[in-house]
């Protein structure tokens, strides 16, 4: 027992010495983490858009981010990376550290590709974690200025005293503006026919031309036609009237019970980034958005810029990966 007790003792010093180093290096690690984020930003920022330059979600992307670079005192550098469902610009998010510095630039066109794909190679719900929202928008339904539509009210009477007769432009099948004509077919009740065009330009000039009785579409694509005075806004889509429109009815109003589609932008992170980082890039851009020039010039471009909360986001995410999900399933919308 006497020769045992010497090398007890050695094993029972170098594990307590173990312990230590390792309570040390753990401390150590916190302390680094810490301070990491508590310095954040201590260099350029990348946001990866799923969308080509001199687009509205870029333009509206380049104002707010650079506001927050001047607020946080580092560059946020946008990169377009345009592509089918988003897929290109969440791999690159996705292949870099989640440290913050490789952030997504989401919209509501990211919860239908979730629904449209068959297999999605992303998960924005398991893979990444929401920031905040930066801006929502709404659809406007418009008819030519000479057209004998004067509200949707007219529209909709005719739709359903002569069942397909009613042509309704959008773009590409599946994109946000094709799922809202979809929706709003199957909701009020009516036999439209959907026309889809190759681009927002395209349908626009069908419309003018009298080719479509009507065409649903962004703001910002319709808004040199509307103050033109070639065309007229009969609707938007969402479930209050829109800052740009005031005086235009929701399609609510119009007569179609519980019709919402509020389009969205929204900034999300790797899942593991810190929360620290998360709500530090939270609480700064909620400052930008909210600032009222910021506002204004981001209205001129159909955007009411407005944050959220992280757990605000995720739900919007959610329920609009079920609406459209449904939308694609009855309007029997193949899966891509």
């Amino acid at each position: 027992m006497l020769r045992i007790r010497p090398v007890v003792a050695r094993i029972y010093i170098m594990r307590r010495l173990a312990a230590l180093v390792f309570a040390l290096f753990a401390i150590t690690s916190v302390a680094n983490s810490a301070t990491a984020q508590s310095s954040y930003p201590d260099h350029p920022v990348r946001v990866i858009l799923p969308f080509g330059p001199g687009g509205v979600a870029d333009v509206t992307a380049r104002l707010i981010f650079e506001k927050l670079s001047e607020k946080l005192g580092q560059n946020f550098v946008i990169e377009n990376m345009p592509g089918a469902g988003g897929i290109v610009a969440a791999r690159a998010v996705l292949s870099s550290p989640a440290d913050g510095y490789t952030l997504a630039f989401f919209s509501n066109g990211t919860a239908i590709s979730v629904a449209l794909f068959e297999h999605l190679p992303f998960d924005p719900l398991k893979e990444f974690v929401p920031i905040t929202a930066i801006g929502y928008f709404d659809l406007v339904f418009a008819t030519a200025a000479n057209s004998n539509f004067q509200t949707m009210g007219d529209v909709l009477g005719t739709a359903r005293d002569r069942p397909g007769t009613i042509n309704l432009g959008s773009i590409v099948v599946g994109s946000t503006q094709n799922l809202t004509a979809e929706l709003f077919k199957s909701m009020s009740g009516t036999d439209i026919v959907i026309v889809p065009f190759r681009t927002s330009p395209d349908e626009t000039v069908a419309l003018l031309r009298g080719d479509i009785h009507m065409e649903v579409e962004f703001y910002a694509a319709l808004k040199p036609s509307l103050q033109s005075g070639q065309a007229r806004a009969l609707a938007t889509s969402g479930a209050q009237r829109s800052p740009e429109l005031p005086d235009i009815p929701t399609v609510r109003e119009a007569g179609v019970a519980n019709f919402d589609v509020t389009s969205w932008n929204a900034l999300y992170a790797p899942a593991g980034t810190a929360p620290a980082i998360v709500d530090k890039v939270n609480g700064a851009l909620r400052e930008v958005l909210a600032d009222p020039d910021l506002k204004k010039r981001a209205l001129d471009l159909g955007i009411d810029a407005r944050g959220s909360t992280p757990g605000e986001m995720d739900a919007l995410m959610r329920s609009d990966i079920d609406k459209w999900a449904k939308v694609i399933e009855s309007g029997h919308i193949p899966r891509q």
